[in-house]
This record gives C-alpha cells, structure tokens and sequence, in this order.
C-alpha cells in the first residue's frame, strides 16, 4: 500500500475523447421507471486489512432548479476557502454535475477516480489548488490510503451501477461490489475530523420484498444499497444519506464543464423531500447534486435521511434558504 498520496494535476491528464455514460436504469417498464436503482441485508465479514483500518479510521414543496448554478443567485456558504470537498462517482450522471457545480463555486475538490482521464474531458484544465484527482477504485481496498483523504472536510458518495445486469456490470462492477463493498472501503478509510458525508442512495431500501420494489430488487441493488447505508450509519462519521426516486436529464455524456453548466431540469425544477421511504416518483440528477451540496453545510441535515423526487414546477435553484425549508418541512411531515 502506498504510504503517500500521489495526486494527479488535472493538467496532466490526457484527452479522452469517447467516454461513454450509461443511464442508471434500464427504462424497458412502467415499474422500472417509477423507480432507481439501490440495495441491504446479509453482511460479508470484513478483511484484516479493514478490521485494522476501521480501529484508526472509523471510520413538499416546491421552490427553482433551472441550472447547476445560476451565475447571478447568491453564493452559498461552501465558496468557503477552508472546503476540501472530496467526490466519488465523479464522472457518473449525479456526480459531474455536482463537481461541476462546485468547480463554478470556486470549492476545492479532490476527485477518487477509477479513470482519471475522464475528468479532463468533462471538466477542463484546472490547477491543483482547484481540483485535485486521485486514482482509485474503492471496490479495492487495497488501492485506497489515508494519506489518499489528507485534508478531506466533507465527502460526497456517488459510485452507482445499473439495477439489472448491463454492460456497466462489465469488470466485476455490480451491486454488490459497488453498492456495498466500495461504501464499506470507502467509509473505512475516511478520516473521522470529517465534517460531512454525504451518501446518495434510493428510494425503495427499506421494502426490497414488497412490489414494486422486489422487481428492481430482482439482482440485489437495493438490498446492498442498503447494507451501504447501514455501514455509513454505523460508522460514528457525520452523514446525510439521499434518496432519489428514478433519476432524470443526463448524463451528459461527454460534454464539457460549460456544457453541463447550461444543463437544465426542464419544466421538473420543483423539489419533493419526505422521510421513511414514502416517496415514489422521479428526480432530475440536477436536483440530486444540488441537495448533496446544501446539505454539506444545513446543520439539521447531520444524521437524517431524505426521499427525494421533482415535479414540475418552480424549484429552489441553489437558495440554500429555500433548501432549509425543505428539508426542514420533511422532517415535521
């Protein structure tokens, strides 16, 4: 295991001109569509290697999402200089969009990536004080290091795979893998001076047996989406897990960062927030990585968990004030 972090200035990255993403479900249902992808119970035993790593790392409403950032809206609490965001699942269809959304905060941010090629393609050239890229695959415990979350103060989780086998399973990338044992490494690893970790998920983990959730339950993904979250729960590190409904619009699959600046939620800008898995329904991806980036700093958030849909309509945008409302108003529901 390296014993220093090695961080690839995203300069130095070259061009990856084909990448291609692949929507979060397959969309051959009217069941599979009311829902997205996710999983939980029976829990693999740890490596020694975790085990050792674990005793030192322990590790609605409606209001406007027209953009990923609205140039002339306020800035919000995170164009603090203090930020070291890190992201996993970065180039992924929520991911991008919240990268790019911080990268026009001007937040620091340190990608975990399994390809660090692709994030030249989607988000430029940037010098390393503005974003740093690390090679990684948390599937692989053995390829990730403490020195890898130095100076890390919040941390948002997007790694996902599709719900039914796809080419995206393809190299050993299933739910099992990604949904849980890459969420068991990750969080295993993180340092415990995190200010935030923020867990995206699903709708539908906690009734993976009843309909309609046991059909997209059918190979496991929401049971070990679960199983993901119960780890982070446990781990005595500060969290908010998300849950979205069948993600919507991207990913935008290989545009630049002024591309998925100007990417839109159509007319379903308005924003649903529930808790106890309640809601059913579907969610722009920009409104997914939006509430990953308020919920970094609305205190009330720490140690809750949110469904969350979009319907058409008037949205909160990135009105951090709009968003406590939200979140605020699901938790009295």
């Amino acid at each position: 295991m390296a014993s220093k972090l090695s961080l690839t200035p995203i300069t130095d990255l070259a061009v990856h001109k084909s990448s291609t993403f692949h929507t979060q479900f397959l969309q051959t249902s009217l069941v599979i569509r009311s829902l997205s992808s996710s999983s939980s119970l029976h829990t693999k035993p740890l490596s020694s290697k975790l085990d050792i790593r674990r005793k030192s790392f322990v590790c609605s409403n409606s209001l406007k999402q027209e953009t990923v950032q609205n140039p002339t809206a306020s800035p919000t609490p995170l164009t603090s200089s203090n930020k070291l965001v890190l992201v996993t699942g970065g180039t992924g269809g929520v991911g991008q969009l919240v990268v790019a959304s911080l990268l026009n905060r001007n937040v620091k941010l340190r990608l975990l990536l399994r390809d660090p090629e692709k994030a030249k393609t989607l988000f430029g050239e940037h010098e390393e004080e503005k974003l740093q890229v690390v090679k990684a695959d948390t599937r692989n415990p053995e390829e990730l290091d403490p020195s890898m979350f130095e100076g890390v103060t919040h941390v948002i989780c997007c790694t996902g795979t599709t719900a039914f086998p796809s080419k995206r399973w393809d190299g050993d990338n299933t739910p099992e893998r990604v949904d849980w044992e890459g969420i068991r490494n990750l969080v295993s690893t993180l340092p415990r001076s995190l200010s935030r970790l923020i867990l995206v998920s699903s709708v539908g983990v906690t009734k993976s047996n009843e309909l309609p959730w046991s059909i997209m339950n059918l190979f496991g993904v929401l049971k070990y989406k679960k199983m993901g979250e119960d780890f982070v729960i446990n781990s005595g590190l500060p969290y908010t897990i998300l849950r979205p409904g069948r993600l919507t619009d991207g990913p935008y699959t290989s545009y630049d960062l002024n591309t998925l600046l100007k990417a839109t939620a159509g007319e379903r800008r308005a924003v649903l927030i529930g808790q106890g898995d309640k809601l059913v329904g579907e969610v722009s991806r920009l409104v997914v990585a939006e509430a990953c980036i308020q919920a970094l700093d609305i205190d009330f958030t720490q140690g809750q968990i949110y469904e969350i849909n979009s319907v058409p309509g008037d949205g909160p945008g990135n009105n951090t004030e709009k968003w406590k409302e939200l979140f605020k108003a699901a938790q009295i529901q």
